[in-house]
């Protein structure tokens, strides 16, 4: 103690062959809302809270608890806005790379299947799986649709979710679709959860949950069934195929090593539409994911994709993307609740941002989708608070904008009103945040590349290249620069006014 400044200093050391912190068994768990920039993160918020009766600006979101937070710059090689293949080749391999392109580095071209040998680029899901991690991927969209795939395709175009989407040529010169890649290129991901089933099954095969219809037949013009390949090499290890919420949650982590879940043909329903007797929901995935993961002593790598933030926003349907927000949300929350923060670095972010935003001066505890307080200063019609940049919410009626107060501006599909009129609302370019907490979490601060993320995780996890100042195996630490990081986290120092 000083007592001229009352500065109180507590300073905790340990010698470096006892310390038994073990980082070779840190789970990374990586959420990534997709398009979820900072004004859904503020907006999803307030609506958590009101849906539980508060104003909802004092309401906390699960990341919104995080200790440390920083930016990401998401910008593509080649695009100043970017696609969500580029940014998850960034965030998940570690490299920037060139949009609509997954697992390849920027010298591959988009749509050139011969650009593809030689520029594919790793994974941490395949870093963790090398090190003897299990791994999962848990998705509301289609396991093969962008985010996903990075984790383990090397693809030059995200469309090729089976060879029925690839030109002939592709094909015949030896590219591979995301589809089969998923279950070729790193054998035996221990959590696969999502919609996409389609994709796996012969063309024109019928789906089993909609049997009729045509649109969710199969699309392989390989005639492979990928299910019945999973389930057949799978037949001696503990492992359960589950294409329902009923099946899903009948499982027994415990009993069950390996579980592939197609929930959909295509991507899973909005929250706000989903079946809630047959569809589970994202936290009910994740639940059942992190429990048979777990299990492993040398931890895991989980991937999340909350996938349809980015639909809702694309169709301006502002309150669809903010409710997959609020479940993204419990989902995080749920997480946390079954994992510890002393074994587990968990990471929220997005890849990139949408044009959507509010404002208009609304006063406290105004509903998210309500009206702003005053008129238009130019055309004295009534706006929402909530507007896009640009997409399909533009209409004129008579040379004019379209009145909002005669519509049904607070309902689940209503298309939000833009400045510019698209078919499909755009992504935003600026930066997204990153949340993190656990192990080594204080190396996400300021503002970093997006690629940089990746690395960190590895990091923390000691595996992929960099594991200078990990544990050997007899459990003794080695002198690497990584251990003033670590002293850090067990020094206090507390100042007194």
């Amino acid at each position: 103690k000083w007592p001229e400044t009352n500065n109180f200093l507590l300073k905790l050391v340990i010698p470096c062959d006892k310390l038994k912190i073990s980082y070779n068994a840190v789970a990374p768990l990586c959420f990534c809302c997709v398009g979820m920039g900072i004004p859904t993160v503020t907006a999803a918020r307030i609506l958590k809270g009101q849906l539980s009766g508060q104003s909802g600006e004092e309401t906390q979101l699960e990341m919104d608890k995080f200790p440390f937070v920083a930016l990401s710059k998401t910008y593509n090689t080649n695009a100043q806005v970017a696609d969500s293949a580029g940014t998850a080749t960034a965030y998940l391999c570690g490299v920037k790379a060139n949009e609509g392109t997954v697992g390849v580095s920027a010298a591959a071209v988009r749509s050139q299947c011969n650009t593809t040998q030689g520029n594919e680029v790793t994974s941490i899901l395949k870093w963790a799986k090398e090190a003897g991690k299990s791994v999962g991927i848990v998705t509301t969209t289609r396991v093969n649709h962008a985010t996903p795939s990075a984790a383990y395709a090397h693809c030059v175009d995200r469309d090729w979710f089976s060879d029925g989407e690839m030109p002939a040529e592709a094909v015949q010169a030896g590219c591979k679709d995301i589809a089969r890649q998923l279950f070729e290129n790193i054998p035996n991901i221990d959590v696969i959860m999502g919609g996409g089933r389609k994709y796996m099954f012969p063309k024109n095969q019928s789906d089993v949950e909609y049997p009729g219809d045509k649109k969710h037949f199969g699309t392989r013009k390989d005639g492979r069934n990928l299910v019945e390949e999973w389930t057949n090499r799978m037949k001696n290890k503990k492992a359960q195929y589950v294409w329902n919420k009923r099946e899903l949650l009948s499982v027994n982590p415990n009993n069950v090593d390996y579980i592939l879940g197609l929930f959909e043909p295509g991507d899973l329903p909005y929250n706000l539409e989903r079946n809630t007797e047959t569809d589970p929901s994202l936290t009910e995935m994740v639940e059942v994911a992190i429990k048979i993961l777990r299990k492993n002593p040398r931890g895991f790598y989980l991937l999340v994709e909350g996938g349809r933030i980015d639909h809702g926003h694309h169709e301006g349907k502002a309150k669809q993307a903010l409710h997959e927000a609020v479940e993204m949300d419990r989902a995080i929350g749920r997480a946390g609740l079954i994992t510890s923060i002393y074994d587990t670095m968990t990471v929220v972010t997005a890849d990139h941002s949408h044009m959507f935003n509010f404002g208009g001066y609304t006063p406290r505890g105004n509903t998210i989708f309500g009206l702003a307080p005053m008129l238009s200063d130019v055309d004295q019609k009534p706006f929402t608070a909530i507007l896009y940049g640009n997409g399909p919410g533009f209409k004129v009626i008579n040379g004019l904008r379209e009145n909002v107060s005669t519509l049904d501006y607070q309902g689940t599909n209503y298309q939000a009103q833009s400045a510019v009129p698209l078919r499909m609302e755009t992504h935003g370019g600026e930066d997204v945040a990153v949340f993190a907490k656990g192990p080594m979490a204080h190396l996400l601060h300021g503002v970093h590349e997006q690629n940089y993320i990746p690395h960190v995780m590895a990091y923390a996890a000691c595996i992929g290249q960099n594991r200078d100042h990990c544990m050997s195996s007899g459990g003794a630490s080695s002198l690497s620069p990584a251990l003033p990081s670590l002293a850090a986290l067990l020094t206090l120092t507390r100042l007194l006014c």
